[in-house]
């Protein structure tokens, strides 16, 4: 059986795991280094670089350790993310591949995401289907007519929305990462006290926007009187309302039968049970485990590639600007 070495270091999570061909994880870990940036309130590259360095030897040799299975590829990361932390996973990928005599496979961020709702399920969705993939740096709809073949539909014209839920929870003087700790406060607080900007919801474009409505957070807290948590559960609210009316619009022009749900806000509470109630389509998720940058969807995603014969470029060089290309 083909099993694969996924390695995902796009930003500030060292993700490292074996899938096989039949996209079960034989083994996994990922070294998160939140603790480390929460003090700056974002992510610092030159710190995370380092710290991938620091650890990426060591969780390659426990995963393998771990899955006890010979591995027939590495895969990696090799863009859009933080160049100096995609320098050090493809390097690593390739060293490993080179001195093992197996193929190295080039991985797409963003595919690494779509991906994700293939593992360790007994029920993956079919192709062709519409993907919403929503993260800190990314938010799209793409159109997946099949395998390693994608059309984006729409994307954001500025922030993306786990950048927003990062700098609003700044602006709110709450922890980092912003995703959680919003949901966590907004679940005591109401989600009509204030009528925050939904971007572009009028417009007849696929397209996102969500730079205003952080914006229109800062200046509701200069009035002052709101209290932290009507205000987190107001921006929240606003936020995935966007998500979802733009997600509606695409099914109806498109005639998507099947929505997949990815990237790091995919583990949101709200956006999750609000895509579950008002879509009359099926729905796929990733569990939450997988919803973070981790190395189990790389490997996934680069197993369909093999499958696909879509080798491997030892030339290939990370790009922190990566189009996903068909």
């Amino acid at each position: 059986m083909t099993c694969v070495l996924g390695i995902e270091t796009s930003c500030d999570e060292t993700g490292v795991a074996i899938v096989d061909e039949a996209w079960k994880i034989r083994a996994g870990r990922v070294a998160s280094q939140v603790e480390v940036h929460a003090e700056f309130g974002g992510v610092v590259p030159e710190i995370a670089s380092r710290k991938h360095l620091e650890c990426i030897s060591q969780l390659a040799a426990k995963v393998i350790a771990d899955a006890r299975v010979s591995v027939d590829a590495v895969a990696a990361t090799n863009g859009p993310g933080l160049m100096g932390s995609l320098l050090v996973g493809v390097n690593f990928a390739k060293a490993l591949a080179y001195t093992w005599n197996v193929p190295f496979v080039p991985v797409h961020h963003i595919e690494g995401h779509i991906f994700s709702v293939f593992l360790d399920t007994d029920s993956p969705p079919a192709f062709p289907f519409l993907a919403l993939v929503v993260s800190g740096g990314h938010t799209c709809l793409l159109a997946c007519d099949r395998p390693h073949h994608y059309v984006t539909l729409g994307a954001t014209r500025d922030d993306a929305v786990g950048e927003s839920f990062d700098k609003v929870a700044r602006l709110l003087g709450l922890s980092y990462p912003g995703g959680p700790s919003i949901q966590h406060t907004a679940e005591n607080g109401n989600p009509k006290a204030i009528s925050f900007p939904r971007g572009l919801v009028h417009s007849e474009s696929l397209e996102f926007s969500y730079s205003g409505l952080k914006t229109a957070v800062l200046y509701e807290l200069r009035k002052g009187g709101c209290a932290v948590e009507d205000v987190a559960a107001s921006f929240q609210a606003a936020a995935i309302d966007v998500l979802l009316v733009k997600t509606k619009r695409a099914i109806a022009e498109t005639g998507a039968q099947r929505l997949v749900l990815a990237g790091g806000v995919a583990a949101n509470r709200l956006l999750r049970q609000r895509l579950d109630a008002e879509l009359s389509i099926p729905v796929f998720m990733p569990s939450l485990k997988l919803c973070v940058d981790n190395g189990a969807m790389i490997a996934a995603a680069a197993v369909s590639r093999l499958e696909h014969g879509l080798l491997g470029d030892w030339t290939t060089t990370p790009s922190p600007s990566l189009p996903l290309m068909a």
